[in-house]
């Protein structure tokens, strides 16, 4: 009988020692077979995942696709928009490798407990992953590979590297790519020149960018901006006096009528339904004067400046930035700004991604 049990013991220990070789294995040849992200940390890439997969949306629905997207360097980042977006998508961005197991921790047990898929868990730089190489698509296999490309990247590219990155790719309206080509199309003025309550909404649109219509703000959107703004002065990175100023704008800028299919929780993306953008967003965001309509070169990383590193999101001021250069994402679909080569090691993956909180 304690032979027996011997025996099964035995060949329960070999199964699982099997079973973590492979799964040793498997990883391994997943990190080998995705793409190197070390080429970005000297040069943007020509095009994503997320661009291309719009396109592909846009071209099944006979619709045109006029991507926008200018690269900007971190002196055109107000401190706020960096504070904004971190304390809204990654608190704890300077403190993990690439995954947030207490973030994954807590979002299981709340999808345990309400019976559902209902709470992402995904850092910043799992969102960048899947911006560049993965699309939209839902499966486990593609948070896999997510968390993989997440944790090469935090191996050969610095956080202000990939908030850098992070700001000047994220998708903020129908073919709007960037801080600063969604800066101009929601409000008509470029980053630098964003207001606190303005870079709070801009951030806090990020689960349905493509939805949203700032003319008829949904009640959704509103909470999650109001919560931003006071989480902002609750840790200290917006003065008092400018959040009361900032909520006087805020609710100016989320004044217009609810939308017809009003929402308290942030829909689902769905391709091919963008909702109408604003306005501003209408118009091909211009260049900068006298900038080469060519995909930007930058030498040297774009940095988000030393005041980031020292908590969560704050700062955006850094030296010896490269110059801005203007982008069009696009190719003969856009009109200027033609790109027909590859990105380095950039490619769509499977073009087949949660808002940006999947």
């Amino acid at each position: 009988m304690r032979a027996s049990k011997r025996r099964l013991l035995r060949r329960a220990a070999l199964a699982a020692a099997g079973l973590a070789l492979a799964l040793v294995a498997a990883v391994a040849a997943l990190w080998v077979s995705l793409p190197d992200p070390a080429p970005l940390a000297k040069q943007p890439p020509r095009t994503t995942a997320i661009v291309e997969q719009r396109r592909a949306e846009a071209r099944a629905h006979r619709r045109p696709f006029r991507p926008r997207q200018i690269w900007i360097g971190p002196e055109r980042l107000p401190p706020v928009l960096v504070d904004a977006l971190v304390l809204s998508e990654d608190a704890n961005f300077f403190g993990h490798d690439g995954l947030d197991w207490e973030a994954i921790r807590d979002a299981a047990e709340h999808d345990l407990k309400v019976g559902r898929y209902a709470r992402g868990a995904s850092t910043l730089t799992q969102q960048l992953a899947k911006n560049l190489w993965l699309g939209t698509e839902k499966s486990l296999w593609r948070k896999a590979r997510e968390a993989v490309l997440a944790a090469k990247m935090e191996r050969v590219l610095s956080k202000r590297r990939i908030l850098a990155l992070y700001l000047n790719v994220v998708e903020l309206g129908e073919g709007v790519f960037g801080v600063e080509a969604g800066a101009r199309a929601r409000f008509g003025t470029s980053a630098a020149a964003l207001t606190p309550a303005q870079a709070v909404v801009l951030v806090s649109l990020l689960p349905a960018p493509r939805r949203v219509d700032l003319a008829r703000p949904s009640t959704w959107l509103k909470r999650r901006s109001r919560r931003l703004l006071d989480r902002l002065r609750d840790t200290d990175r917006l003065p008092a006096e400018a959040h009361l100023r900032a909520s006087a704008a805020l609710e100016r800028i989320l004044a217009g009528p609810a939308p017809a299919d009003d929402r308290e929780e942030p829909p689902e993306e769905e391709p091919g339904a963008p909702a109408e953008v604003a306005r501003a967003s209408e118009a091909p965001a211009p260049a900068e004067p006298g900038e080469p309509e060519a995909p930007p070169r930058i030498e040297a990383p774009v940095e988000i400046g030393p005041a980031a590193a020292a908590g969560a999101g704050a700062g955006a001021a850094a030296a010896a930035a490269p110059p801005d250069r203007a982008q069009e994402a696009g190719n003969g679909d856009s009109g200027t700004g033609t790109q027909d080569a590859a990105a380095p090691q950039v490619h769509s993956g499977g073009t087949s991604v949660p808002s940006s909180h999947e």
